[in-house]
Formats: structure tokens, C-alpha cells, sequence
């Protein structure tokens, strides 16, 4: 999270009537927190979520990326929600937002570690006092990373794909990926990576895959292609990058920048500068 940063903005707080529509937004997730009430959420087909959730308590609701939803609450009487928007930088190839189901919903008793930020975040939601929407867009942060670490400990109840956040819930297999994330310009081999995790090569090899859903080769070479484009996006030079992420030269990292995304970085840079300047600037609006 520190080298890919997310950005919560609240834009609700109060009772929702009536069917409430979000649309799907390009790199866009959203936060909402039930406080009171019942609702009902759909989904379109074929959007990888359930088409029909029923909600009879207070409860969490995450979408990592963009995915259209609609609310359907009492027409009168509503239900009380706190609701923020999540913009991950890299959109869809943010790592968290990669390695988690299109929409996670948590019910807050089942998640008790998370009631102390919640009463700060309401208690904000319901007075106007100065600096109340920076705040709450902060405790919307801290929110968020108490969710993850939530997951992290209970992936089977989460219902969490292989990926980033099933491996760092492996005791063994997370001490090998921290090291990548922290190092990654290191001569990571197969036989350095078991020996970080404390385990032989070949059980090392199985349960990575098994719990990661790649080899240890392609997640790193992933996470360099990765850690490169948030460099370059930040104007970072292509042999800075280069030799921060360990290849030998611009033309080593160009090529594996190809492989793993299709094209060059000069091509990719120029589709990313093409959509951010399609997109409508960012401010905090109502769901459509």
C-alpha cells in the first residue's frame, strides 16, 4: 500500500430511499458501510458477483474495482449508510485490487476489530465540524487497511481467490514475498526465495502456486512490471527504473515490460495519458 497508494473520498452519509444506482467508474471501487436497516443489492450478469444480496444487519460492503451495483431500500424509511469512493492507483492492476472478489460483504459482527474506527467514522459523518470530510476520508483509509488485515486472517470466510493476500496469509510464504516487495531489485532465484520462507525448494515451489496462483518466477517478474509503471507514471526515467527493479538496462526492462503487458512502456505511458485525459476530473459526486 505504500508503493501503490489508494484514495478514499466519502460522498455519503445519511439514509438512502428508494433504489440508489452506482455506476462503474474506470480504476473506481467503493467503501459503503451499512449503520441501520435493510437493503437489498443487485448486480448485472456475467459481472463475477452474486445477482441478489440480501442485508438484514449492519454490514460492510467492498468493491475493489469497477462494478455496477444498485441499492434498493424501503422507499420511506431508508436505511443509514456512510459510503466512500476508493481510487486505486494503476486501477484494476492495483496488486490488493488483483488478489480480491469483485465484492466482499461483511457483516460488522463478525469483524469486531473494526468497531472503534467505525464509531469514529460516524461520529464524524454526523456533525459539520471543520476538517470533517478530510478526516473521515482518512478514517475511510484506515478503515480499508483493517478490512484487509481482516482478510488476511480470514481468507476461507472472505471466500479470497489464490493470489497476493492468500499468500501473505501463509506464515512461510509470506516471509519470501515481503522480501520481494521490499527488495525487489534483488537476484531473487527459486533456491534464495524457499530458503527466505524456511522451506525446501520443491515445497516451496507447490505451495506458492498453490496459495499465490503463479510460479514465484512470474509473481516477481509481475511485481517489478508492476512497481515499473507506478514509476513511470511518476515520470520516473525508463533506466531509473531499470536499475532500482534489478535488470541490467533500459532495453532488459523494456523487454520484460513487453512480455508481461503486451506492449512497450512508451506505448503503454501513451494509452495511460490517453485515458486519464478521457476521463472527467476527479471530485467528489453523488452515485449516478
Amino acid at each position: 500500500m505504500e508503493r501503490f497508494r489508494v484514495r478514499a473520498r466519502l460522498f455519503h452519509a445519511g439514509p438512502l430511499c428508494g433504489v440508489t444506482h452506482y455506476a462503474a467508474e474506470p480504476g473506481r471501487g467503493f467503501l459503503h458501510v451499512l449503520r441501520r436497516g435493510e437493503m437489498v443489492v443487485t448486480h448485472r450478469q456475467r459481472q463475477g458477483a452474486p445477482r441478489r444480496i440480501v442485508v438484514q444487519e449492519p454490514t460492510l460492503l467492498f468493491y475493489p474495482r469497477p462494478l455496477e451495483h444498485d441499492f434498493h431500500n424501503a422507499p420511506q424509511e431508508g436505511a443509514d449508510f456512510v459510503c466512500a469512493t476508493l481510487e486505486f492507483e494503476g486501477g484494476a492492476h492495483h496488486p490488493v485490487v488483483r488478489a480480491l472478489p469483485a465484492v466482499i460483504v461483511l457483516p460488522l459482527s463478525r469483524a469486531p476489530d473494526l468497531q472503534q474506527t467505525l464509531d469514529l467514522l460516524f461520529a464524524e459523518a454526523e456533525r459539520l465540524r471543520c476538517g470533517q470530510r478530510l478526516l473521515a476520508d482518512r478514517l475511510f483509509e484506515v478503515l480499508l487497511l483493517q478490512l484487509l488485515r481482516w482478510l488476511l486472517d480470514h481468507p476461507d470466510q472472505a471466500g479470497l481467490p489464490s493470489g497476493l493476500l492468500t499468500g501473505l496469509g501463509h506464515p512461510q510464504l509470506a516471509r519470501a514475498l515481503v522480501a520481494m516487495h521490499e527488495q525487489p531489485g534483488e537476484p531473487w532465484t527459486l533456491d534464495t526465495l524457499a530458503a527466505r520462507a524456511g522451506m525446501s525448494r520443491s515445497a516451496f515451489a507447490a505451495a506458492f502456486k498453490s496459495h499465490v496462483g503463479q510460479t514465484p518466477g512470474d509473481y516477481l517478474l509481475h511485481w517489478r512490471i508492476s512497481l515499473a509503471q507506478g514509476l513511470l507514471r511518476r515520470g520516473r526515467p525508463l533506466k531509473a527504473a531499470a536499475d532500482e527493479l534489478g535488470y541490467a538496462s533500459a532495453a532488459s526492462l523494456s523487454r520484460a515490460f513487453s512480455q508481461a503487458v503486451g506492449c512497450s512502456p512508451r506505448a503503454w505511458l501513451a494509452q495511460q495519458s490517453a485515458t486519464e485525459g478521457a476521463q472527467d476530473p476527479p471530485g467528489l459526486r453523488p452515485p449516478a
